[in-house]
């Protein structure tokens, strides 16, 4: 009955036209970007790179290097903008629309039904950015007619490294597994946020909110003595897969950290759901 309850779930999730809007963005956005480095500056620039390191531009700039260069620019502000919006709906439409008493009306706890939707809006995050980095990479090889070796540069995560193509994508390939972990604390959020009484685009705003101000805390120079403690330097361990020497203790410990985040907010969110009256 659990599975039959979260078929029914995803159903209905991916059933919704908003549900969409995070794909047609990002092919959107994708073809907005190859256009774009189809431009003299761009080109110029991403050889001049390459020049004063060593490294030949016409093997570096690959298929693999277009493919992460939509994604790492991209997918932390438009991809949380969506998961945000998902998350943030999941719950607070409902009750807004006064399905949720209909749906506690059958033989089906509080917690099971929150659990179900929290596993949806999981299920839908990775679909998510399984998506979006199957067609960065498809678009970046199209573009470019293959795969090619790998440049990386990240000047946030202080990055700057090649890899020859098999290499590449193995870290590829790893780094969105990573990534699809990250990202769940935006959906975890925004799912909390949704347990209470609020409305849909409130729960969405106040995700968006926190993850932004975080960001940009972040990024100020004078706090890079305690950047451990944003949230953002958390979600960005995938990046840091792309370092020479991948620092495996710095994102174990990310992982566990966003592990410890999404459990502590659901627990919030469920309970909060939980002791709410759903009758007025």
């Amino acid at each position: 009955m659990f599975l039959i309850h979260l078929k029914n779930e995803l159903w209905k999730l991916f059933a919704r036209k908003r549900s969409f809007l995070g794909f047609g963005a990002f092919l959107a956005v994708e073809g907005l970007i190859l256009l774009l480095m189809q431009l003299p500056k761009p080109t110029r620039e991403v050889s001049r790179l390459l020049g004063k390191n060593g490294y030949a531009f016409e093997e570096y700039y690959s298929g693999l290097t277009l493919g992460l260069l939509m994604l790492l620019f991209t997918v932390f502000l438009i991809g949380g903008l969506f998961l945000a919006l998902v998350s943030g709906d999941m719950v607070a439409k409902e009750a807004e629309e006064g399905t949720l008493r209909m749906a506690l009306a059958r033989p089906v706890t509080r917690l099971r039904l929150v659990l179900v939707k929290w596993i949806a809006c999981v299920i839908y995050g990775i679909v998510l950015i399984v998506f979006i980095a199957a067609t960065s990479l498809l678009a970046g090889v199209l573009y470019r007619r293959g795969l090619g070796n790998l440049f990386v540069f990240s000047p946030i995560e202080q990055i700057f490294s090649v890899f020859e193509t098999r290499e590449g994508l193995i870290r590829f390939v790893r780094a969105i597994a990573l990534l699809a972990f990250s990202l769940q604390a935006i959906s975890t959020l925004g799912f909390a946020f949704s347990c209470f009484n609020m409305k849909p685009a409130a729960a969405t705003i106040l995700t968006l909110t926190v993850f932004f101000v975080d960001f940009v805390l972040r990024t100020i120079p004078y706090f890079q003595g305690i950047e451990r403690y944003f949230l953002t330097w958390h979600t960005a361990c995938w990046i840091r897969t792309f370092h020479t020497l991948v620092p495996w203790w710095d994102i174990a410990e990310s992982l566990a950290y966003l592990g410890a985040f999404n459990l502590s907010l659901f627990l919030v969110g469920a309970a909060a759901f939980c002791s709410r009256d759903l009758k007025s």
